[in-house]
């Protein structure tokens, strides 16, 4: 019910998760959106840092290194969501 109250609120793009073979069938629905979810917030925490770039007061005492903790964070978080569908995908295919 609650993936498909997610799913009608156009939160998650239009994500097919791959089956995992002997895991039951709901719990592979939420690991699949999990990653899902997991590469949008990470897309979003790089964009925010971009953005944090963009206004950072760019003096000397300035937090200069704050946005690329965002970026560094956000695109570790989508290699690692996307690395891991890989290998369910590989596994499950």
């Amino acid at each position: 019910m609650a993936m498909d109250l997610v799913t009608l609120a156009a939160i998650i793009p239009g994500a097919d998760p791959t089956p995992i073979p002997g895991v039951s069938p709901t719990v592979s629905k939420l690991f699949g959106y999990g990653l899902w979810l997991l590469i949008l917030a990470g897309a979003g925490a790089t964009g925010f840092g971009v953005f944090k770039l963009a206004v950072a007061d760019k003096s000397r005492n300035g937090g200069g290194s704050e946005p690329f903790k965002w970026m560094g964070g956000g695109i570790a978080a989508v290699l690692l969501s996307g690395s891991l569908i890989t290998i369910i995908n590989g596994i499950a295919g």
